[in-house]
């Protein structure tokens, strides 16, 4: 019997996730594999390939447990497969209802614990495979009444892993676990745009002046600021639930390159069947399972629009801090609500925390997003060997924007306030009015009032009415707010 797996080099960044490093020598059981016998814990629903995965993979420290999602999608392509292999006759009932029992319990959060090799790896996920296929086995068979391990009573390849392939397994979860995190980041993007749409309808009397190039403009309502926040989210939702729909289609039953070596000529319609009722998810089978097994395009496009979710997110957030900047020696239009003390010198000082940390995910997601673009440019011929940096970028991406839009929603828009004053002091000594009065003064006049108001620094208003330019009811109406942020509504 060879000797239990040692544990890894303690500089290792998951050195104390070794598998057999914790159990004793009287508790293990033997399992073989092409390079020969190892010893694995009793107790563990995991088998030899997971043991040495773990092994070879010490990379992030983050097993793909940390993705439920994944794992959760894990099970229920064993769990078609299984049923799929069962009608077709290819699998014994007695099995295959062990297996779709095994499959339940993980679908519902149980013996996660066991998934545990590195969610990046070689081998284009295969060590993912071959863990799944060993706990839903181990499980199986004690469901059977067997000890873990028996698999010459119910295997993890033979019978679990049957008319599969890592290459069509592996890409299926994959998705569907994009699809089933993706929706959480829509309906979290939901609250933090619902969020700005409640500040713009509470802001829409705000009169404030409106900036392009960190210069003053023309004035416009702090409400549609608050407004085109809420609009960009919406329309990000849009293409993320675009994104999502490319990625129903699957590749399952291609088996290892597509053309479904190993697997019965009904076998991929069938599995997807079932596979549609078990997820409730639109997917399915690509017209050419060849071409889908090696195209990585559905991942490229989830990861542009979330560079773009991030991008528009972070812009968003530069806005909240460079309005809120101050209090006293900034813009100080805005209040962000104070959420913990900002220095462990500055007594007082309060710093925007929450659009900062979100920025920080934009600018993860933009570095994922790179990430997935050369994984999948490295694909070679009938198999891109990269899917589980694809797998891990994306998910994280998903994650933490959906963390950062529920954050930033409740720690942050949700309590903003408006400096009302300050902002009306801002637009009565703009000299950004006198572009409202260019139609009615002509643009050398507007000049010269703008050009002695910003070098004397009185106001646009007293001198226009200083030099007789126009009278006082002229003015009021011309720079009535309506006038100046809805013009458009003027003549309705």
């Amino acid at each position: 019997m060879a000797a239990a797996a040692p544990s890894r080099p303690s500089a290792s960044p998951a050195a104390s996730a070794s598998p057999a490093a914790s159990a004793s020598p009287s508790a293990f059981r033997s399992e073989h594999d092409l390079l020969g016998d190892r010893d694995v814990p009793a107790d563990a629903y995991y088998g030899i390939h997971t043991l040495r995965a773990v092994e070879n993979f010490p990379i992030t420290g983050t097993p793909i447990s940390a993705y439920p999602e994944l794992v959760a999608a894990l099970a229920c392509v064993k769990q078609a497969a299984a049923l799929a292999n069962r009608d077709l006759g290819l699998l014994e009932a007695r099995k295959a209802d062990a297996i779709v029992a095994a499959c339940e319990e993980i679908r519902g959060g149980k013996l996660h614990d066991a998934f545990v090799v590195d969610v990046i790896q070689g081998g284009a996920g295969t060590s993912t495979n071959m863990n799944a296929n060993e706990v839903v086995a181990n499980r199986a068979l004690e469901l059977l009444g067997h000890d873990k391990g028996a698999y010459g009573k119910l295997h993890p390849l033979e019978d679990v892993n049957a008319g599969q392939s890592t290459n069509d397994v592996y890409p299926t979860a994959v998705k569907i676990a994009l699809d089933l995190t993706a929706q959480r980041l829509i309906d979290a993007m939901e609250v933090l745009r619902d969020a700005f749409a409640a500040k713009a309808e509470e802001f829409a009397d705000v009169l404030k002046m409106g900036r392009t190039q960190l210069q003053d403009a023309v004035p416009m309502t702090l409400g549609q600021e608050f407004a085109s926040y809420a609009i960009m989210l919406e329309e990000d939702r849009s293409r993320l639930s675009e994104a999502r729909a490319l990625i129903r289609e699957i590749n399952l039953g291609g088996t290892a390159i597509g053309t479904g070596l190993n697997a019965h000529p009904e076998y991929a319609a069938a599995a997807c069947a079932h596979l549609r009722a078990i997820t409730e998810l639109p997917l399915s089978v690509a017209d050419d399972l060849v071409e889908a097994t090696q195209d990585a395009g559905a991942f490229v496009q989830l990861s542009g629009v979330l560079k773009r979710i991030a991008v528009k997110l972070s812009k968003t957030c530069n806005d909240l801090r460079l309005l809120s900047c101050g209090p006293r020696a900034g813009f100080g239009e805005i209040n962000l609500p104070p959420v913990q003390a900002g220095s462990s010198i500055m007594p007082g000082k309060v710093n925007p925390v929450v659009p900062e940390v979100v920025n920080q995910i934009a600018f993860e997601v933009i570095g994922n997003d790179m990430a997935v673009t050369m994984a999948a440019e490295a694909g070679q011929l009938q198999l891109n060997a990269f899917e589980p940096v694809i797998a891990h970028s994306l998910l994280k991406s998903l994650t933490h924007l959906r963390a950062g839009c529920l954050t930033l929603a409740e720690r942050c828009v949700s309590g903003i306030t408006a400096n009302r004053e300050h902002l009306a002091h801002l637009v009565t000594h703009s000299i950004g009015l006198a572009t409202a009065l260019n139609p009615h003064i002509g643009y050398e006049q507007a000049t010269a009032v703008a050009t002695e108001a910003l070098g004397s620094g009185r106001g646009v208003r007293e001198l226009v009415l200083e030099k007789g330019l126009l009278t006082e009811d002229e003015l009021a109406r011309i720079l009535h707010p309506d006038n100046l942020a809805r013009p458009h509504l003027r003549n309705r």
